[in-house]
């Protein structure tokens, strides 16, 4: 069954890795940032048929590194604050210097 919905998610996402070597439950960190980051509505609709709102929140607060807006998507969608997830810290902690 994963490997019929992995089929289903656009060709973009797998840019860098072979489809059939990523595995539904081992690599969830994986895909749901590519889907949060990079996906389009469909492959949100496909991830979020398999996972969940409440498993793909969870996923995505042990991401190091998550893009603003995908982090306030999955943030606003599961009602949870943008201080619980691990990327929203690690960026707090890492301030860029002035741009002047």
């Amino acid at each position: 069954m994963a490997e019929e919905i992995l089929s289903k998610f656009s060709d973009h996402l797998f840019w860098d890795v072979d489809r059939k070597n990523v595995d539904m439950e081992q690599n969830a960190s994986f895909m749901v940032q590519r889907v949060l980051e990079y996906g389009l509505l469909s492959d949100w609709i496909q991830l979020r048929s398999y996972y969940g709102i409440d498993r793909i929140a969870k996923e995505a607060m042990t991401l190091r590194s998550l893009e603003p807006r995908a982090l306030s998507f999955i943030a606003n969608l599961s009602k949870t604050k943008k201080e619980d997830y691990r990327c929203y810290i690690l960026r707090q902690s890492n301030q860029q210097p002035w741009n002047y």
